[in-house]
């Protein structure tokens, strides 16, 4: 299983997401805005934060309020947030309550996160468009992680949309995955020799639609705040890429085509 591991950068205080086989995926954490600036206790005020400017990103819209942005771990009910130290800020949040703009921003992020407009990558083959029967055909994927900035609610939004796991079809009836496996390329010489991970044998000739699904997960920051977990995935398809299936015959000639271009095996053979 892809899930990812919630860690804080020291530098920073800036929890970051990391991609990993089995680590969970959802965010331990919880977050809050805190709009009283509050740094380190209940008397401790940020003097960044009292000095930030949040002039109104639109024409006749409000002003921002400076917050500092806090975690505790989900575990602790009520956490009692005027104690807990900062991991982000400050930074503008852009609502008239903006305790509540995290949580609406929430309720609709995994809709806008399948609007993005992410490029799915193609499916490559090798050899390609003709293969042969009973050899083995190298897959792999050009999918990249991939990252937007959209405003939602007021609010700027980074949103990261990262491959995590591949379906790969092969057209013959036959499927790989979901795998992390994205594949890779492989030196010439080593096509219809050596197998990958992600390499298919054909058993018939024939022209095959090959496609494969890749299984995006996402993060999303609001206002520069930590990175959150969207809990659910974009799923694109590519279009169908058509592998030529060939087979090998044999056969002993007397002479080469050059003596004989009408010779078995030849292009001026009879069919």
């Amino acid at each position: 299983m892809v899930g990812a591991e919630f860690t804080l950068n020291p530098a920073t205080g800036v929890p970051g997401t990391k991609l990993q086989s089995d680590a969970p995926t959802t965010d331990p954490n919880q977050y809050m805005a805190d709009t009283h600036c509050r740094a380190d206790g209940p008397d401790t005020v940020d003097p960044g934060c009292l000095a930030l400017s949040c002039p109104a990103t639109t024409p006749g819209g409000d002003e921002g309020t400076p917050v500092i942005w806090k975690q505790a771990p989900k575990s602790i009910t009520n956490p009692g947030w005027t104690n807990w130290i900062p991991v982000s800020g400050p930074t503008c949040l852009y609502d008239a309550k903006p305790g509540n703009v995290l949580a609406d921003i929430a309720t609709r992020i995994l809709n806008d996160f399948r609007q993005l407009p992410v490029n799915p990558g193609t499916l490559q083959a090798q050899p390609f468009p003709h293969t042969l029967k009973g050899g083995p055909t190298n897959f792999y994927t050009t999918a990249t992680e991939q990252a937007f900035d959209l405003t939602i609610l007021g609010q700027t939004v980074h949103l990261t949309a990262t491959p995590a796991s591949f379906t790969y079809t092969f057209g013959d009836g036959t499927s790989l995955g979901p795998t992390p496996a994205a594949g890779y390329p492989i030196p010439e010489a080593d096509w219809l020799l050596n197998q990958t991970r992600t390499s298919h044998t054909y058993t018939a000739t024939g022209n095959y639609p090959a496609t494969i699904t890749t299984s995006f997960t996402g993060t999303y920051s609001v206002n520069n705040g930590p990175p959150l977990p969207i809990n659910g995935t974009l799923d694109l398809t590519t279009e169908p890429k058509t592998i030529q299936v060939w087979k090998t015959e044999k056969a002993l000639v007397a002479d080469t085509c050059q003596e004989n271009p009408t010779s078995w095996g030849c292009p001026n053979a009879e069919k």
